[in-house]
């Protein structure tokens, strides 16, 4: 994938660990699930924001995931040349922007 600053960074974080990171999102899913069914099943208020919360959390650990891989391997690894090294940071902080927003 080309930046906007026209650097090449390959996504080789996310397809190396890509089983692990589909499972986390299937556990999302089931969380997210889990959320319907105590709404359609009428629980109650605590029970249903807990639900939320931990769905919340879910996907929160899987992006902090992504992004933290992305860090390593595309700002901090000891081989990335200073030019990706500064369009990788800039490209972190843009998705951190959107994502914390």
């Amino acid at each position: 994938m080309d930046t906007p600053w026209g650097i090449r960074i390959g996504n080789v974080h996310t397809v190396a660990n890509k089983k692990k990171l589909i499972a986390r999102v299937r556990r999302v899913r089931g969380q997210i699930e889990a959320v319907e069914r105590a709404l359609t099943e009428e629980r109650g208020c605590e029970e249903v924001v807990r639900t939320i919360a931990a769905a919340r959390g879910a996907i929160n650990a899987l992006a902090a995931k992504v992004l933290c891989e992305h860090l390593e391997e595309h700002v901090a690894a000891a081989d990335v040349k200073p030019k990706e090294r500064v369009a990788a940071a800039e490209e972190l902080a843009k998705v951190m922007r959107q994502f914390l927003v």
